[in-house]
């Protein structure tokens, strides 16, 4: 066979690698395929810059429309909605098979790009999207076919997972975590996507579709960020023996009249430290999946930079091409089940609740109280007496504070909106002066 022609659509660090890999490594890669696959151009915003490659200055275009028009696979690193969206739509439109890491385009509108691959026969592969290097997507969407997924559970976004890591391994506070991770290239000069949640949401919107056989958009996802973390929170889940993660959840849920729905949330949990995940350092990815027949399946690696993820890009280009080679296609969209989407407050969950109590008989009793009147159950109780603070010069020792202790509860299994709502009744206890924090526990049945 001819060459096949591929494209690149933009050059920054996963761009600069896969081309690296296409060129060096391009006799091994044309063995692999069956046929040689030729480099045609580097669509990027701005010519002239020096990118380190060894390559032909005359790859290089701004002119990616007509790029994509002439190219037998396309591999989409620009990111963003557009131009990516209408690139790839009009490279399916001409045949082309589609490769990309793009996120946020597939967790807003995968179902366009996946009728557009139906309806022109071509291909699209994604596994750069999620977990970077990890091989995940594809044993979620094949290997994983034949079973019923129960559920994910996963570290998704190694920014903050390094940053909540050094918060509890250093004793950093966020700011100074999240400032060190900027230094070392783990996150944006603007981490805001990271941080609140945006990231791990679209990641875990393409999961949740994956695993579940249902369309799920990144509106559909609860997100809550790490930016309300506080030392304390990371000192509390270590003196219950548990670290802070930023979780990607996605669950099969039954309720109880028997009928199925799909839950998909993100947000910060305290994490035991029996379970797996609770070992994932730094800024590396994890991802827990639970599964009917299969049973319990661990994926760990690097999930992001520009080397591992150009190394999921490769991979899946190559599959593209051995399709087009022997005429064939890879899996299109599964959304069959059509399960519905379960709200926040249907998730059964556990809370972890601190609050700042006064230190008197019977306290302990009213928590109990309001807890008990929500339908909410207590698994463990830890109190301790804060140190009252010394008098002002010339205050009566009487007319001081009165003494206050800290109560820490964590409650069995509930749904989520009873929860906050106790909590939004414990705030109200005159015996209760704050409540310090909430965070949910996940990782334990």
């Amino acid at each position: 066979m001819e060459p096949l022609k591929v494209a690149l659509l933009g050059c920054g660090s996963v761009g600069t690698e896969v081309a690296r890999l296409l060129t060096t490594h391009a006799t091994e890669l044309a063995q692999r395929v069956g046929t040689p696959m030729e480099l045609t151009g580097i669509a990027v915003r701005r010519l002239g810059v020096d990118r380190g490659l060894d390559v032909d200055p005359e790859l290089f275009t701004t002119d990616a429309t007509e790029l994509v028009k002439r190219a037998d696979l396309v591999v989409e690193v620009f990111g963003g909605i557009e131009p990516a969206r209408t690139l790839i739509l009009d490279a399916m439109a001409g045949g082309a098979s589609v490769v990309t890491a793009n996120k946020a385009l597939l967790a807003e509108d995968g179902p366009t790009l996946y009728r557009a691959a139906e309806l022109h026969g071509v291909d699209l592969y994604y596994e750069a999207s999620v977990a970077g290097a990890i091989p995940l997507l594809r044993p979620i969407r094949e290997s994983l076919a034949g079973d019923r997924i129960r559920r994910v559970l996963g570290i998704v976004n190694g920014t903050t997972n390094y940053v909540l890591d050094k918060m509890d391994s250093s004793g950093l506070g966020f700011a100074e975590a999240v400032s060190q991770a900027q230094v070392l290239g783990y996150a944006e000069a603007d981490p805001t996507a990271d941080v609140e949640g945006f990231d791990a949401a679209a990641k875990a919107a393409i999961l949740a579709s994956l695993a579940f056989h249902t369309r799920v958009s990144a509106t559909d996802v609860h997100r809550e960020g790490i930016t309300r973390v506080t030392a304390a929170d990371v000192a509390s889940a270590r003196a219950m023996g548990a670290v802070v993660k930023l979780l990607a959840i996605c669950e099969r849920t039954v309720d109880e009249s028997g009928a199925e729905g799909v839950s998909v949330r993100v947000h910060p949990a305290m994490v035991p430290l029996s379970h797996p995940l609770a070992g994932v350092r730094d800024a590396f990815n994890a991802v827990f999946i639970e599964a009917e027949a299969a049973g319990e399946l661990m994926f760990y690696g690097r999930g992001a930079g520009g080397l591992p993820t150009a190394s999921a890009v490769l991979g899946d280009l190559i599959s593209a091409a051995r399709n087009r080679v022997g005429g064939s296609r890879g899996p299109g969209e599964s959304s069959y089940a059509e399960l519905p989407l379960r709200a926040m407050g249907q998730v059964i969950t556990r809370y972890h609740i601190s609050l700042d109590v006064e230190d008197r008989p019977g306290v302990l009793a009213q928590v109990s109280k309001v807890i008990a009147e929500h339908g909410v159950s207590i698994e463990t109780v830890r109190q301790q007496r804060v140190p009252a603070a010394e008098p002002a010069a010339g205050e009566d020792v009487h007319e001081s504070e009165p003494h206050r202790s800290s109560l820490v509860v964590v409650t069995h299994s509930a749904p989520d909106a009873a929860l906050a709502a106790t909590v939004q009744a414990l705030a109200k206890l005159d015996v209760v002066a704050a409540v310090v924090g909430v965070m949910r526990v996940e990782g334990e049945d």
